[in-house]
This record gives structure tokens, sequence and C-alpha cells, in this order.
């Protein structure tokens, strides 16, 4: 199949924003990669990228993107966005390329590695190696935001854990909870794309018997976890807790919230209080911030 894919340059705050509208457009949502600055360690900019289908819809769909994205400039510097056709092959060997370029295997916290399914790697005893080819979904483990997460689960997860994770993506959070432990993973997500992304992840993985990947949101989520991940955005966030997204989490479980840009954090925060859900921990990584809450009676408890 071939695709069009839609990218912008812009910094932190911008790409939240950015985000926003290739998530209501493209195929797979908004993709994000960040670029530092070798020597300040400064993040130089971050690349949002969506994909539409070639053919009459990816026509309209472009249009309305140019559309939002035009309106969206009168409030950030945006430059404009470029547009190159491309087959899905080529998508996946432009983003082997990019993660070559970041040495290959990425590790992430104490334990995690993540391998891209083409490159070699001799695991040590302790390593939880996660394999990844993403396709056309959100997260690489490039992303600060999903190092963080990965992090936080690592940190956070406990043997035998019930996990949910919205915006699922190439499903990367989900197979890394069942390696570190969990008893049984829900991973959701809106796109089929995704979806797809996914579910191959998962067998690649061999975590087919944890995680399950479905089609949908919160309405799909029907019981209580030990651990809810929602790496997707601030205003996404915000909208779920609105529609009970604390439901999910059990008396002593635990919350990861992550895809929050550090000036949207007071707006995320002020939400989850208002349904009871105290921080209880905070990581920062550049612009992005993740945030980890649990129920305020038992914190007080």
């Amino acid at each position: 199949m071939s695709w069009l894919e839609a990218s912008v340059q812009v910094d932190g705050e911008a790409a939240e924003a950015v985000s926003e509208v290739f998530n209501r457009y493209g195929r797979g949502g908004a993709v994000l990669s960040t670029d530092f600055d070798d020597e300040s360690g400064n993040t130089a900019v971050v690349t949002v990228k969506t994909y539409l289908p070639l053919g009459e819809e990816g026509l309209e769909t472009r249009k309305s993107i140019e559309e939002a994205l035009w309106h969206l400039s009168q409030i950030y510097p945006l430059p404009p966005p470029e547009f190159r056709e491309l087959t899905e092959d080529d998508w996946a060997n432009a983003w082997k390329k990019h993660y070559c370029k970041r040495s290959g295997v990425l590790r992430v916290g104490q334990r995690i590695v993540i391998k891209p399914l083409w490159q070699e790697h001799q695991p040590r005893p302790d390593e939880v190696v996660i394999e990844l080819d993403p396709s056309m979904a959100f997260g690489t483990g490039l992303h600060p935001t999903t190092r963080m997460c990965l992090r936080a689960l690592e940190e956070h997860l406990k043997p035998g854990d019930k996990v949910l994770d919205l915006g699922t993506g190439s499903g990367i959070l989900a197979i890394a909870a069942a390696k570190l432990g969990a008893g049984s993973v829900l991973a959701l997500d809106n796109d089929p794309l995704a979806v797809r992304a996914a579910r191959a992840n998962v067998q690649s993985n061999g975590v087919q018997d944890i995680v399950t990947v479905e089609p949908g949101s919160l309405d799909k989520a029907t019981e209580e976890f030990e651990l809810v991940l929602v790496n997707i955005l601030a205003r996404v966030i915000i909208e779920l807790a609105a529609q009970g997204l604390m439901d999910r989490v059990r008396p002593t479980g635990l919350m990861i919230a992550a895809g929050i840009i550090e000036k949207q954090e007071g707006e995320v925060t002020a939400a989850l209080r208002e349904h009871e859900i105290e921080i209880v921990e905070r990581w920062q990584e550049k612009d992005w911030v993740t945030l980890v809450g649990g129920w305020k009676l038992e914190i007080g408890g």
C-alpha cells in the first residue's frame, strides 16, 4: 500500500498541538521523533509525522491538515508541513535508518533493552529484551514519553499485576509489562494500524498468552487493574479522566500518565486530583513529563 507522509518540525510545546491535529486526521495517529543537541543535550527539534492513504480520501485529509496547521501557525511559529509519497516498505526502511543511527539497540532503565527485529543482540541474563517493529504505529522507545513509561513500569510493576495499556501504539509498553512479570495485559487502541502492529509485535515477543490487543478505548476496559498506562496526550488524559479513567484503577493500584508537555502538567494534575488521584511520583525528560498517581485514601492510609 502507498502512503502520503505529512511531517512538521517543531519545538516541544508546539509538538503537542501538532500531534492533536495528526491524531485527528492521520492513519496511525501522530508519530514523534526527538533529536538532541549532542553537546548540550537540549532538544534540537521534534519531528511530528502522520500518514494518509493516497487517493481521493488522502487528498481531502491533506487539505484538512493544511487548514488546521495554518490556524495553529497563528498561535505557534510553525513551518509549512512537508508531504512525500512512500510505500509501507519505504517507511519501514526510513525508520530502520533512523533507529540504527541512534545505536541499534536502546537500553532503558536497569534491565530493559529494545531491539529492532533486524538487529543482533546477545542479552545478559538479567535483561528484558523487547523485539520491535512498530510499522506505522507510535512507540519505538526513542521518544522521552515512552522511555519514562518503561522506567516507571520497571519500578512499579509487581509480579502477577493486571495491566491496562490505553493507546498501545506499537504495543511496546504492553510487551514490557508482560516481560516484567504482569499476569495479564489488556492493550487497547482506536487505530486499526496500531492494533495490527501491536498484535504482530506481541507475537514476535512470545507474550500472546499474557497480552490481549483489541480495538477500542476506555469503554472496552470494564475491570479494575493494578496498573493503568496512558501514554497519549495531555488533552486526551483529561478527557479520559472525565469519562471514568480512575474507575479502572484498583484501590491499591497506580496509574502512569505520559505524553504531557511540561506547561500542561498543571491541567492534568488538576484533572486527576478532581477524581481523587494523588500524584506520588513525577518523571521529567526535556519538555516531557510523566506522572504516577494513586488513590488519595490509600496514600494517606
